[in-house]
């Protein structure tokens, strides 16, 4: 097991460590959150306890079906060993209803099923507030080129499909989610950051009832609870009981 050194980056719910491997890092998720660019905040204690089980099964069921990412082992709750990328500035979201900030900015009708799913790309940039970005933009930055926007564009369409199917049979409805990418040493294209109730929209398939961030954006007082529901649904006891022997 990698030991974790200095800290490289700390972000709005986790923390990036060196460690004695120069293409492997440490990512701590911490039981902070945050919503309306960091404007709202509080501490909810196990939060980062939850994400780091559910973002390591997810990123399991996608590497078993050949989709490249950071994640190596879930080393302990709430600290992943993972591969260093050089991270894409980029916020790749992926939606299948209309719903969210895209109803403040479309003429969308409410919980509309967009087929296919529409592929935003918004700058990450505190800043600027993340705007959102068009192909002619991004590679004018010289943040990726087109062949890299094609390529970023299908692995999403792909993650996507996966996890719609793996999601729904937890009972989960996949609304949207966020990803974040990154290039490895040898130049490809991987999925790092986390999958987790803070970037993506999960709602319950029966009942549409909110399970992950937003419960926590409209100001619910079991936002908590939501989290543990959510990881119960997805990570069964055995995964816990075989990370813990890792």
């Amino acid at each position: 097991m990698s030991e974790s050194k200095d800290l490289i980056y700390a972000g709005k719910a986790k923390d990036v460590y060196e460690t004695e491997k120069q293409n492997e890092v440490i990512v701590t998720f911490r039981d902070d959150i945050t919503a309306g660019d960091g404007e709202k905040k509080d501490n909810l204690k196990g939060k980062g306890h939850c994400n780091s089980l559910i973002s390591s099964k997810l990123f399991e069921v996608l590497e078993e079906n050949n989709v490249k990412t950071q994640y190596i082992q879930l080393i302990e709750t709430g600290s992943m060993l993972s591969k260093k990328l050089e991270m894409i500035p980029l916020e790749v979201i992926a939606r299948n209803i209309a719903t969210g900030s895209l109803l403040k900015r479309f003429p969308f009708e409410e919980n509309q099923k967009l087929d296919p799913p529409i592929i935003q790309m918004d700058y990450k940039n505190d800043e600027y507030h993340d705007p959102m970005l068009n192909d002619e933009i991004t590679i004018a930055l010289g943040i990726a080129t087109q062949e890299e926007l094609d390529e970023i564009r299908n692995i999403t369409l792909k993650i996507n499909k996966i996890l719609s199917e793996f999601l729904k049979e937890k009972g989960i409805l996949l609304v949207d989610f966020k990803l974040e990418f990154g290039k490895d040493e040898e130049g490809n294209i991987v999925l790092g950051d986390e999958i987790s109730p803070d970037t993506c929209r999960y709602w319950d398939i029966e009942t549409l009832e909110t399970l992950d961030k937003d419960s926590f954006r409209q100001g619910q007082d079991n936002v908590m609870d939501i989290y543990d529901q959510v990881c119960s649904m997805i990570v069964d006891e055995k995964d816990i009981e075989r990370w813990e022997i890792q």
